[in-house]
């Protein structure tokens, strides 16, 4: 072979390699900046504490996340400063996301996050119920009755009900169901200490928990926001004048789970704790969970002359001053006897 021969040789072998070095360039280049196989939303990806690298691109593979290269991985990693800082837990794979993008998120500790929500007007059953299908949160409360679950949230002795602020709590895979229930206790707290003392003067409210007792009431009447402080209005009226409150939302609360889906007359003669047609006052304990209007309008009640009310049937309700007028509300809005 002549020298020109090889020198021609070794000149393609120089551009074959320097064509393979630019292809793989561009080929890296575009693996970081493009979408994972994320196959639909709602994936994500679980990374166990004390997970190596090598690890995490495995488990990523094996997710057919990606079938790149570990060693396009790596340089990423590198390239980002981020190889040795990668933190465990649960991270979100939505579609469209890049390798470059989770290493950031993984560097950073930016774990995925779900939400849990508590409905006004829910009971504290009805809560420890949806905790219990929540997914990705552990069940720490399985097996525990209410007081000893209030003694694991820090508030030994209280009654639960009423005292869980409904709102919407974040919590990520790890949290468990008493977490939240602690974080939704202190919010209620702090919601009760900061509205308690610009509360109008002279209610017939003793304390804080008084307030969140009506306000359990006025939560469970109506859901409305029109209609929140004039039931409240009706109720503080009533409880000055020392007249029963009489209202069913109570009676059904204390039934249990006696009650089946409607009241009878025999229910409201039935005494039980929580039984305002043959009780006088507030009920003992709040008969659900109110949400901050609701309490807002319990300190706030609206001024007016109504001792009565009763619901026409599309939400509403129809307010009376008099016990005559309240029986021709409900001849017409509940026995459907409306004169003209």
């Amino acid at each position: 072979m002549t020298r020109k021969t090889w020198r021609n040789a070794i000149l393609v072998l120089l551009l074959a390699l320097i064509g393979a070095v630019a292809w793989g360039w561009r080929d890296f280049s575009r693996f970081g900046d493009a979408p994972l196989h994320v196959a639909a939303q709602g994936e994500s990806i679980d990374i166990g504490r004390g997970s190596s690298f090598k690890e995490i691109v495995r488990q990523l593979r094996d997710q057919q996340l990606s079938t790149a290269s570990p060693l396009y991985w790596r340089l990423v990693a590198v390239q980002m400063r981020v190889a040795g800082k990668l933190h465990a837990g649960e991270y979100a794979t939505p579609v469209g996301l890049t390798p470059r993008q989770l290493l950031a998120n993984m560097a950073a500790g930016r774990v995925l996050q779900r939400n849990f929500t508590i409905v006004d007007g829910w009971t504290f059953h009805e809560v420890l119920a949806a905790l219990g299908k929540a997914e990705k949160l552990q069940h720490a409360t399985a097996g525990l009755d209410d007081a000893a679950i209030m003694q694991k949230i820090g508030a030994p002795g209280e009654q639960p009900e009423g005292r869980f602020l409904p709102e919407t709590y974040a919590y990520v895979k790890g949290d468990s169901d008493l977490d939240i229930l602690k974080r939704a206790h202190a919010a209620m707290a702090k919601t009760l200490d900061a509205l308690w003392p610009g509360r109008d003067k002279d209610l017939p409210l003793a304390t804080p928990y008084d307030a969140l007792i009506l306000a359990s009431i006025v939560e469970k009447e109506t859901g409305r926001a029109d209609e929140r402080a004039k039931i409240a209005g009706v109720f503080v009226r009533r409880l000055e004048d020392h007249m029963l409150l009489q209202t069913d939302p109570s009676v059904i609360y204390g039934m249990g789970d006696s009650y089946q889906g409607k009241i009878h007359k025999a229910d409201l003669t039935t005494d039980t704790p929580y039984n305002t047609y043959t009780r006088p006052g507030l009920p003992p304990t709040p008969i659900a969970l109110p949400g901050k209007p609701a309490i807002m309008a319990a300190l706030h009640p609206a001024p007016g002359t109504a001792l009565y009310f009763v619901a026409r049937g599309d939400g509403s309700h129809a307010f009376a001053d008099t016990l005559a007028e309240q029986n021709r509300n409900v001849a017409c809005y509940q026995l459907k006897r409306c004169s003209q």
